[in-house]
């Protein structure tokens, strides 16, 4: 059972350890989003901090007022705004004078499509908020359609034999903006997971971390796979893990062995590649491609 809303606690008062996510959210069963924050919450060690979440998976876990699943304060946005919701909370916090770290938690269709205006806005003026996208590669809330995200050959309720198009490259983009800092973060990594929360929540200016988020329901994989879809994926080389600082200075964290077998095998762990037939043969040439743009960034 959710928990009943609680008093109303100062943000100096917020003791270290209380959970980002409570027992009771309404999270799918193996909701990478779910695993992310809670790593995320982890890390956040008592330090104040406001959520804006917009349409999205994240929006629906706190369940039904007055219960919440969530620790924090928390602002609901429009798939469109939450980059401008999380710009006046930040400004308001500043001219207080309080520490509050102020993070927008976002799924993809509102990271990647709609909500694309507001944060390329928010990055290029240089607001001092945390922005985490945790990329489930469809717009999960809503049905399970395509977004920008969704990887080629991927079967969605608006591409049922697999989406023709590849995915978005979002760090590029953002890295575009010259952001002071921007990363990928692999769950199957915590060390260097937990290393990239902690400096995100650390440092000022915009910040963005990208999460690859498995969705069994959208992926058509089992809940207990999620992080050894992960794992695959990075081994792979279909994941990279990195930092780009000031949109430039691009750091790779983990070396992948570009292994085929460990392709194939993300690849037949999900159903929804089965109709589209993409196979590792299909990848492996983009794959290298990408990360020898990457090697001549790095």
């Amino acid at each position: 059972m959710t928990e009943v809303a609680e008093r109303t606690i100062p943000v100096q008062e917020r003791p270290a350890g209380r959970p980002l996510l409570r027992p009771g959210n309404t999270n799918c069963g193996g909701c990478g989003m779910s695993i992310a924050l809670q790593m995320f919450g982890r890390e956040l060690a008592g330090q104040p901090v406001q959520l804006v979440i917009p349409a999205c998976c994240g929006a629906v876990a706190a369940g039904s007022y007055p219960f919440t699943a969530f620790g924090v304060p928390v602002v609901l946005s429009t798939f469109a705004s939450p980059a401008a919701v999380a710009t006046g909370l930040a400004r308001v916090a500043a001219l207080n004078e309080e520490p509050i770290r102020v993070v927008c938690w976002a799924g993809d269709g509102g990271t990647y499509d709609i909500g694309m205006g507001t944060l390329s806005a928010a990055a290029e003026r240089n607001e001092d908020v945390l922005y985490i996208c945790y990329d489930n590669e469809i717009y999960g809330n809503t049905g399970g359609q395509r977004s920008s995200a969704t990887p080629l050959g991927a079967a969605t309720t608006s591409t049922p034999v697999g989406k023709p198009e590849v995915k978005k490259d979002i760090l590029a983009v953002m890295a575009a903006h010259r952001i002071p800092y921007a990363a990928s973060v692999s769950l199957a990594h915590p060390e260097d997971a937990g290393r990239k929360f902690r400096q995100a929540l650390a440092a000022r200016g915009f910040r963005f971390l990208h999460i690859l988020s498995p969705c069994p329901t959208g992926w058509k994989s089992e809940p207990a796979h999620g992080i050894q879809l992960i794992r695959l994926a990075v081994q792979s080389g279909l994941y990279p893990v990195l930092e780009i600082r000031d949109g430039r200075q691009v750091t790779i964290n983990v070396e992948p062995d570009f292994s085929d077998l460990a392709l194939a095998e993300y690849l037949a762990m999900q159903g929804r590649f089965r109709k589209s037939g993409v196979t590792a043969m299909v990848l492996r040439d983009a794959i290298r491609q990408h990360w020898e743009h990457l090697r001549r960034q790095a």
